[in-house]
């Protein structure tokens, strides 16, 4: 169920693709709140599992622009766009394993857009500004 506290939230519908090529459908809610505008929130669902991500948006934006041979991401995500232009990869790796998925560019491209609008990729530090201040503030009054 959408949390409604988010600016813009996008469901994808995903592949998981297994080490024996097959393929198992997986329903993502991608998720962005200005309040925190470095992440993305991607609450992934299959049959009989959930597992809950935080990804980093500028890497998000720059793997639906990037191919195999240099994916976005250098650590536990990362993410490209397939020989097939229509579907970007995302490779999760965890302590629990590592998930390959195959999403429709479309809706990420869409939900990007959507984020950008509310807060530009490059001025997140701006949107955050008086929290940060607040912060200072309190702690330095405690």
């Amino acid at each position: 169920m959408a949390d409604t506290s988010y600016d813009v939230i996008e469901v994808v519908a995903m592949q998981l693709i297994g080490s024996d090529a097959t393929v198992i459908p997986v329903s993502a809610e991608m998720c962005f709140r200005t309040s925190d505008p470095y992440t993305v929130r991607a609450v992934f669902t299959g049959a009989h599992t959930m597992s809950t991500w935080l990804l980093g948006r500028e890497l998000l934006a720059q793997g639906v622009h990037a191919v195999a041979d240099a994916p976005a991401g250098t650590g536990d995500v990362q993410v490209w766009r397939d020989d097939d232009p229509d579907y970007t990869l995302v490779s999760l790796s965890g302590v629990e394993g590592s998930a390959l998925l195959a999403a429709p560019t479309e809706p990420l491209l869409r939900f990007l857009a959507a984020t950008e609008s509310l807060v530009p990729i490059g001025a997140e530090s701006d949107k955050m500004e008086g929290e940060i201040t607040a912060l200072i503030a309190a702690l330095l009054t405690a």
